[in-house]
């Protein structure tokens, strides 16, 4: 607030000491009390009540209220009638529902063009499957993948066929197992008969872990000591 007396400036939350009066005038039942202060500058006296119908106060004297922007849409005019009054709240809770219906259309809105996008982009989707061929393409890939690896399959065994037959076109015999072992043996005869014609040496012999006792070196001798002979 602001002295109107020195043009001083009150701050909100400053303490001061206070002369209450209460007056004879009520809000339903609750009372109304007059408090009078003084200024800080030039001692005025400054005087206000009690607002319970605003949850504020009213200034008499010696001070006004600065100009407060939250407050100046939601001061109560003077003179205001109960009817007047609740026409304005009336046209208040009109305003708020406006108010409302604006932002739950914006949201809507929103919500809308979020759903649109979407769809566009399904829709895109959809169109590029198409033009790849979608299931049809696999299916068909598939399929020649299938037919290469039995074409390479059938080639293959008819390889190995044409491996296992003469030049006249009968199949080769196997060797049964009594021939093969006879063939192997001459094999073996054969190795041996051959390392003799080349003259290689003996298999060397087996290993004996026997123990050998050897003879102790007359070191005496080769020193030139001569032990004397034994007198019996």
């Amino acid at each position: 607030m602001k002295c109107t007396s020195c043009g001083e400036y009150i701050y909100k939350g400053r303490k001061f000491n206070a002369r209450k009066e209460t007056t004879d005038e009520k809000y339903y039942s609750i009372s109304i009390f007059r408090f009078y202060i003084r200024c800080t500058r030039c001692s005025a006296e400054i005087t206000f009540k009690t607002d319970p119908k605003g949850m504020d106060y009213t200034w008499e004297g010696g001070a006004k209220r600065n100009f407060e922007v939250w407050r100046a849409g939601g001061e109560t005019p003077a003179g205001e009638t109960d009817e007047e009054r609740l026409d304005r709240l009336e046209a208040e809770m009109g305003e708020k529902s406006a108010m409302e219906e604006l932002e739950a259309k914006v949201v809507d809105a929103k919500q809308e063009m979020a759903i649109a996008d979407a769809l566009d982009e399904i829709r895109t989707r959809n169109a590029r499957n198409e033009r790849a061929g979608g299931k049809e393409v696999v299916d068909v890939v598939k399929e020649e993948i299938d037919s290469e690896r039995r074409r390479v399959e059938r080639e293959d065994e008819e390889m190995a066929r044409r491996a296992f037959m003469t030049e006249t076109g009968e199949k080769v015999r196997r060797i049964g197992e009594g021939e093969e072992e006879e063939e192997g043996a001459e094999a073996v005869s054969a190795m041996k008969g051959d390392a003799g014609d080349a003259g290689l040496m003996p298999p060397p012999p087996v290993p004996s872990f026997k123990r050998v006792v050897k003879k102790k070196k007359d070191l005496g001798a080769a020193l030139g000591i001569k032990k004397k002979a034994a007198l019996v």
